[in-house]
């Protein structure tokens, strides 16, 4: 008799007081004791408001089942096809809507009902696979800052393949507790390209210059990735990485040289087993013995540049002086860079006028990096009063230099 009183109250009164009044219903069917028949009544009172023109009515609805285990699982369905407004609580608290459902509705909702579902308090992941496909920019960011989700390696992938020239989609992903190897090294591309358009578009560049910072600042980064990998995740996390920079066309004879002058050792032997096929303690016992006639035949099968063999050697040999890497730094070794230097001179007739190109920068490289750590720790050490800075400085023009060093600060963030 309640409700329908109710239902014919409802038909005179306003959108406000219908409202308040729906809401006092759904809380009357959640809490209160009602028989078996007041409580079909009152469900049925609840649905028909589905039918109200106003959305106040419907959100009141939303908002006071929302988080009901024991809703009409029809209602809450309903509510989450709704408008964006009214569906949103549903979408974002309601344990009564199934995977397929919560799929369904990101199918078809817009910005603020995609963005509603991936930021509830647990996502599944065949309701992230679906959100980082069909998703908008702001549903993918949702899902990306969301600790609960759970993302699996492929989506996030593929959502640095649709946004990653996006800066707050790369930082959302970032601020994930833990990123798998392959996704860092994803993002790392992604920002490099991000960064190299904006340098070529400010003209600070050549696209040639451009390309080949580019291409060193990806392979420096690539180096601290797998130290990383090595350290959470063992063999296996260095292998799985190196199949992607397989894969990705990234494997190269720069890279991998460039690792074994940092002291990273894992990436050489794991970039060996995956291009010749060959098992991990067979490529172990043949670089062990990197003088011998196996590990050059070895290193042809691998398929690596003929003219890189003598320096390969070289910064083995001087890996096996000078150990791994300094204090754990995935950074190029002055002292391995010179003693492959002066190895690859006294062989060179004009045939590895390409390496030693290459040597010279990672010598270049390795010594800037060196006086740097040199000048912070005699910096840390200085007690000499600050020096004030002068009425009228000189205006320098450096962005140029500045936005260089920031392209290098900003790969490296991403690779760590």
């Amino acid at each position: 008799m309640i409700v329908r009183h109710f239902l014919s109250w409802a038909q005179t009164a306003n959108a406000a007081q219908r409202a308040e009044g729906a809401g006092a219903l759904a809380r009357a069917y959640l809490y209160s004791a009602l028989d078996v028949q007041e409580r079909r009544d009152t469900e049925i009172a609840l649905m028909s408001l589905l039918d109200d023109p106003s959305p106040l009515v419907r959100r009141a609805l939303s908002d006071n089942f929302a988080s009901a285990v024991d809703a009409p699982h029809a209602l809450v369905a309903a509510l989450a096809s709704d408008q964006s407004d009214v569906a949103a609580p549903v979408l974002s608290r309601s344990p009564l809507l199934t995977e397929a459902e919560l799929i369904d509705c990101a199918a078809i909702g817009d910005a603020f009902a995609q963005s509603a579902i991936a930021l509830r308090a647990r996502v599944p992941a065949g309701v992230c696979a679906a959100l980082v496909e069909v998703g908008v920019r702001e549903a993918a960011i949702s899902l990306a800052v969301n600790p609960g989700a759970d993302l699996p390696e492929f989506s996030m992938r593929r959502m640095i393949e649709r946004f990653g020239d996006d800066g707050e989609m790369r930082e959302a992903l970032l601020s994930r507790p833990w990123l798998p190897a392959t996704v860092k090294n994803d993002l790392v591309n992604a920002t490099a390209a991000a960064l190299s358009a904006f340098v070529v578009d400010c003209g600070w560049l050549t696209n040639e210059r451009v390309e080949r910072l580019s291409r060193e600042e990806r392979d420096k980064a690539n180096v601290i990735i797998v130290t990383n990998a090595a350290a959470h995740d063992g063999r296996h996390g260095v292998r799985e990485l190196v199949a992607h920079l397989r894969a990705s066309r990234q494997l190269t004879a720069s890279l991998v040289l460039r690792a074994l002058l940092s002291g990273n050792r894992d990436l050489f032997e794991a970039a060996l087993v995956e291009l010749s096929g060959l098992r991990e303690d067979k490529v172990a016992g043949l670089v062990r013995d990197f003088r011998g006639t196996g590990f050059a035949a070895l290193y042809d099968r691998a398929g690596l540049p003929e003219k890189f063999l003598p320096a390969f050697r070289a910064a083995l040999e001087a890996q096996r002086e000078y150990g791994d890497a300094q204090d754990g730094e995935a950074r190029l070794s002055l002292v391995m860079v010179e003693r492959v230097l002066t190895a690859c001179e006294e062989i060179n007739g004009g045939e590895l006028d390409k390496l030693m190109a290459l040597l010279r920068r990672f010598e270049m490289e390795a010594a800037l990096e060196e006086a740097r750590a040199e000048a912070a720790r005699m910096a840390a050490e200085a007690s000499a009063p600050v020096v004030a800075s002068p009425a009228a400085p000189t205006v320098i023009d450096t962005s140029p230099i500045i936005d260089m060093a920031a392209f290098e600060t900003e790969l490296m963030r991403f690779a760590a």
